[in-house]
């Protein structure tokens, strides 16, 4: 016999009493059904490496008193003996369990243990016919008591919201999605690791703002009651990073979240996790090369190779990467003529030509990035550095030398999603000064996502700010690149969700 039970939801009142009813009879035997002293000695993974190559000989002479603990993932009953599968952070581990070894009263304990349940088991090894090594318990207990029953499997779009709104089945039933939070977590150590050994210094800034600066996006709004004063949520850390350029810390990162109240796809969550760098002394170039280094060593760490899949692509993460300017890549992908991009005018033909819906009535550069996103992006499937960005879109960056309506400024596409926003700093007061009150400008004409002026951060480049480049990655887009994840929904554990109706 094997134990199924449907999925979140359809589980009946009925089946949730029976359970409460044997957690009761436990309770008045005197058993103890929340216990915790008890410590496992070995995980399945820990088992199965110490153990995959044993002779039979050798798991005879192994230890008899092996404890492990987990949950009942599946039970199959033959009578008075019983094999279980437990299943811990490392893995799964089949359990037999036979009435002779254990004793009646112990069995009957067993018998009444659902899926779910969490449990220990102490024995030892040996190998199944079909050559399963297994536990053959000798005592097994009770830990927590599952009062719900688990889903048999999940699959299809339909349990695709139920998967992120109930995660900690999700975790439980399927491995590979677990296998995707561990590989997030391995990336998280392996970039900190990556900027250490280049000299960087982690550091953090503060989530609650006085004024929400450093992107162009909607802030979240707080109150603080001591203070009586609205306070933001941060969009982004980059005011507070380069001030700390300022006070002489040449090289820092952090990893940690941003928040903007704008909306939500398989690419935007309104919390995310961002890392965020700053560099004395290199260029928006200097950070290309190192961001193909970076790319590289993830990829040879988590992946095992510069050649990853994502969809339907394969895609090469071998440096150098391509280059374009925004111009160059609507050409390419759009179908633009190169004569059409030279003036807002040309812009609108092109626009109306393509039947774009993009505001035709904001500024060249604006239109110029829109369109870049409607026609381009979606085609950048190999990494691409996109570069030449206008300067009205770019309010902190460093003016380009031969073309100030330009900045020194790259984003980094690939699979046709954006991972990367880098620039050269702007380090001079008056020019940042400026830049500000034209994005108050835009702000009064309607635009909520345009920086407030920072006086203090002015003031700070006053003090002087070396010449520097700094960038931003978006952790959960890169956690999807590197695997294969199709939604952002996928590689954050607990994503939000519109409440559950009832």
């Amino acid at each position: 016999m094997i134990d199924n039970a449907p999925s979140p939801g359809e589980e009946s009142s009925e089946q949730v009493e029976v359970r409460k009813q044997k957690l009761e009879k436990l309770k008045a035997a005197g058993v103890p059904v929340y216990p915790n002293d008890f410590k496992p000695t070995f995980s399945a993974s820990a088992i199965a490496a110490s153990f995959a190559a044993a002779s039979d000989e050798a798991l005879a002479a192994a230890p008899h008193d092996i404890r492990v603990a987990g949950r009942i993932m599946a039970i199959r009953r033959m009578g008075k003996a019983s094999f279980f599968h437990l299943q811990d952070r490392r893995g799964r581990l089949q359990v037999y369990i036979q009435q002779n070894a254990v004793g009646e009263q112990m069995y009957v304990l067993f018998r009444g243990l659902d899926v779910g349940d969490i449990v220990s088991a102490e024995g030892h090894l040996f190998r199944t016919r079909t050559k399963e090594l297994t536990l053959e318990a000798h005592e097994i207990r009770l830990l927590s008591k599952c009062l719900r029953p688990l889903p048999e499997k999940w699959h299809g779009l339909a349990d695709v919201e139920a998967r992120y709104r109930h995660r900690y089945l999700d975790l439980m039933v399927n491995p590979e999605v677990r296998q995707v939070f561990e590989k997030r977590s391995k990336i998280v150590r392996s970039l900190r690791r990556f900027f250490e050994d280049r000299d960087f210094l982690e550091v953090e800034t503060p989530m609650m703002q006085a004024i929400p600066g450093g992107a162009a996006a909607r802030p979240f709004i707080t109150h603080h009651n001591a203070l009586d004063m609205d306070l933001y949520l941060r969009v982004a850390p980059e005011l507070f990073l380069k001030r700390l350029l300022v006070g002489g810390f040449e090289r820092v990162f952090e990893l940690n979240r941003n928040f903007r109240n704008e909306g939500i796809s398989v690419r935007h969550n309104p919390e995310f996790t961002m890392l965020e760098f700053y560099q004395a002394y290199a260029t928006f170039n200097d950070l290309m090369a190192l961001t193909e280094d970076l790319f590289a060593a993830l990829a040879g760490e988590v992946c095992g190779g510069l050649q990853i899949k994502y969809g339907d692509h394969a895609i090469d993460l071998t440096p150098p990467w391509r280059r374009l300017s925004i111009a160059q890549a609507i050409v390419a992908h759009g179908g633009a003529k190169e004569e059409e991009l030279g003036s807002l005018e040309g812009l609108r033909q092109f626009c109306a030509r393509k039947q774009l819906h993009v505001d035709v009535s904001a500024s060249y550069g604006n239109v110029l990035v829109e369109v870049f996103e409607e026609v381009a992006e979606a085609g950048l499937i190999q990494p691409t550095f996109i570069t030449g960005y206008p300067i009205e879109v770019s309010p902190l960056a460093r003016k380009n030398e031969k073309n100030p309506a330009l900045v020194d400024r790259f984003e980094l596409y690939i699979g046709g999603r954006e991972l990367a926003n880098a620039f050269s700093e702007l380090n001079d007061p008056a020019d940042q000064r400026q830049r500000f009150l034209e994005q108050m400008e835009a702000r009064k004409a309607g635009d909520d996502t345009a920086s407030p002026i920072d006086d203090d951060y002015v003031r700070a480049l006053e003090y002087g700010m070396p010449p520097a480049a700094g960038e931003g990655i978006g952790i959960d887009r890169l956690v999807m690149l590197f695997t294969d994840s199709p939604s952002i929904r996928d590689v954050i554990l607990f994503p939000l969700l519109r409440p559950q109706r009832t």
